[in-house]
């Protein structure tokens, strides 16, 4: 099979951008370029890989099935051109860490600190977003490690839970719901729930609790989960977050948990692809994870060292 490293790159160009246009500017080459480079892969393996919808194009169903291949491939020839590069250059290799927003913001900067005083001369490298974008950064091998919840079905990872992460429906101060010991979900139906943003693990947790209702709440997405803890001080309504999120605000007492009957519980996973080699880095920061758990096993990681 002739297919060249230049036909997979814009193959997955306009996989990611919809557009050979767009192909081309990333990439920095022509339109004809990008288009011809296509058609040949195209050729190559005896099926159209992308089909126009509309003014863009998208991967036909071949192409759907082609391109995790191919970003397996892209992938981890770069990591092998860095390799040389780092035996060459006698430099370490940068631990790529890719985290879901609340896991970088409140859970892995204690991680991070435990394990560079355990392995001082580690060079890290973290990439912060949401759910979607985390999981995709592990499928092209542009990240070594996730950390976040569990991973899609599909996906070709390594996963291991490390510690538990409770999950929490949060309201004002003096909200009638806080007081009783036990709230069923259905008396927030009436409320207006507040959601991060699409390709979010937090908002597609809301999103499944409010299916078990009857009826369809409200909703307002606001992003972050700073402007959702922001807009329910404001009263604008509730919402469901990692507890980790809200810590600070729950011990100010500038919010309260509403404790929903069998709200369902969450745990943070670490994930790494399960195609390529593994490297040392890789190995010792799980297994430095898994020391870090709160069922008794390890340290918790807020006092890691």
């Amino acid at each position: 099979m002739a297919v060249t490293l230049t036909q997979l790159r814009a193959f997955l160009a306009v996989v990611r951008t919809g557009s050979v246009r767009a192909a081309a500017e990333e990439l920095v080459v022509t339109q004809p370029s990008v288009s011809a480079a296509i058609a040949a892969l195209s050729r190559e393996l005896g099926a159209e890989l992308t089909e126009r919808s509309g003014r863009s194009v998208r991967p036909s169903a071949a192409g759907e099935a082609f391109a995790p291949y191919a970003a397996h491939v892209v992938g981890l020839l770069a990591q092998g051109e860095e390799a040389v590069r780092e035996v060459r250059d006698g430099e370490a290799r940068e631990l790529r860490i890719a985290a879901v927003t609340t896991a970088a913001e409140h859970l892995l900067p204690a991680l991070l600190g435990g394990f560079t005083r355990k392995h001082p001369g580690a060079r890290l490298a973290i990439d912060v977003g949401n759910r979607e974008r985390v999981f995709r950064r592990l499928a092209t091998h542009e990240a070594d490690v996730a950390i976040a919840g569990r991973a899609p079905p599909s996906a070709a990872l390594v996963s291991a839970p490390f510690r538990k992460n409770a999950m929490v429906v949060i309201a004002p101060p003096g909200d009638p719901l806080s007081a009783p010991a036990s709230v069923d979900l259905a008396q927030l139906a009436d409320r207006t729930w507040l959601l991060r943003e699409e390709g979010s693990g937090t908002r597609a947790y809301n999103e499944a609790l409010l299916a078990r209702l009857d009826v369809r709440p409200r909703t307002l997405t606001v992003g972050s989960n700073g402007a959702i803890k922001a807009a329910v001080r404001a009263g604008l309504g509730v919402s469901a977050l990692s507890r980790e999120a809200v810590a600070l605000e729950l011990d100010a007492q500038l919010l309260v948990t509403v404790a929903v009957a069998g709200l369902p519980q969450r745990e943070w996973f670490a994930h790494r692809s399960s195609v390529g080699p593994v490297r040392p880095a890789v190995v010792a920061f799980l297994a430095f994870l898994g020391g870090c758990g709160d069922d008794g096993a390890g340290a918790d990681p807020r006092r890691a060292d």
